[in-house]
């Protein structure tokens, strides 16, 4: 079955939001599991201290090698699964990479704290690292959540339309599509005409269209790497 294996200092965060909607049902059913290990168990000392000041100076703390790396040693399964670390100086995180960690058997993931995590136990550990954006969270709990969500949710027998994610976002390297739904006019505004013409081919021509017109205008990075993928002038 695929697990979520999450190594936090604040194990109380877990399941949170993952309790609920999709993925809390689906938890529920047993079509997943969930654990959330205390990395403070790893600890050998009466106060359960995990962190130390920084070589060199400087202020915060960070988790110590040898306790993360202890905590990780304990878990009953390591082998195979993919091993990240939530970090805002890791890998930008994709629907691709997400496709590939929810195609596995779950993943185990670390979430920092205070300044980081020893460099020494990322090496020896070879802990993948991985950001959900260019911004710092007080903590990787909220990062592996939103990991673990992305994840859940293409796990067979999660979501009730197995074909609705081929055309979300990032599914093909583009933004998806404007959605619209009853009333007919809301406002003044009518839902565009082809989408109630019952043409399915006029219609997915234009939900493309309008995929490619979106992303060009709010993702220029996108943009340039769908055309680079598609064999096309980046400039087209």
């Amino acid at each position: 079955m695929w697990t979520a294996s999450v190594l936090t200092l604040f194990p109380d965060m877990f399941p949170g939001p993952l309790g609920a909607s999709l993925a809390g049902k689906a938890l529920a059913a047993g079509l997943w599991q969930l654990e959330a290990h205390d990395i403070r168990d790893a600890a050998t000392d009466r106060h359960r201290s995990v962190d130390d000041t920084p070589a060199g100076g400087g202020a915060g703390m960070v988790l110590r090698a040898d306790i993360v790396a202890r905590a990780f040693d304990a878990l009953p399964s390591i082998e195979g699964r993919p091993r990240l670390l939530m970090s805002p100086r890791g890998a930008p995180l994709t629907q691709a990479r997400v496709k590939e960690i929810a195609a596995g058997s779950g993943p185990i993931i670390v979430c920092g704290r205070f300044e980081g995590v020893d460099q020494r136990v990322i090496d020896a550990r070879n802990f993948e690292e991985v950001s959900i954006g260019d911004y710092v969270l007080s903590g990787g709990e909220i990062a592996a959540l939103v990991l673990i969500d992305a994840c859940v949710r293409l796990l067979p027998g999660v979501m009730g339309n197995t074909t609705s994610s081929d055309s979300e976002s990032f599914s093909d390297g583009l933004l998806e599509y404007p959605q619209f739904t009853r009333p007919a006019e809301f406002e003044g505004r009518t839902i565009p005409e082809v989408l109630t013409s019952g043409d399915h081919a006029k219609v997915a021509a234009w939900r493309r269209a309008e995929a490619e017109k979106l992303t060009k205008r709010r993702r220029p990075d996108l943009w340039a790497a769908w055309q680079r993928a598609q064999g096309r002038d980046k400039g087209e």
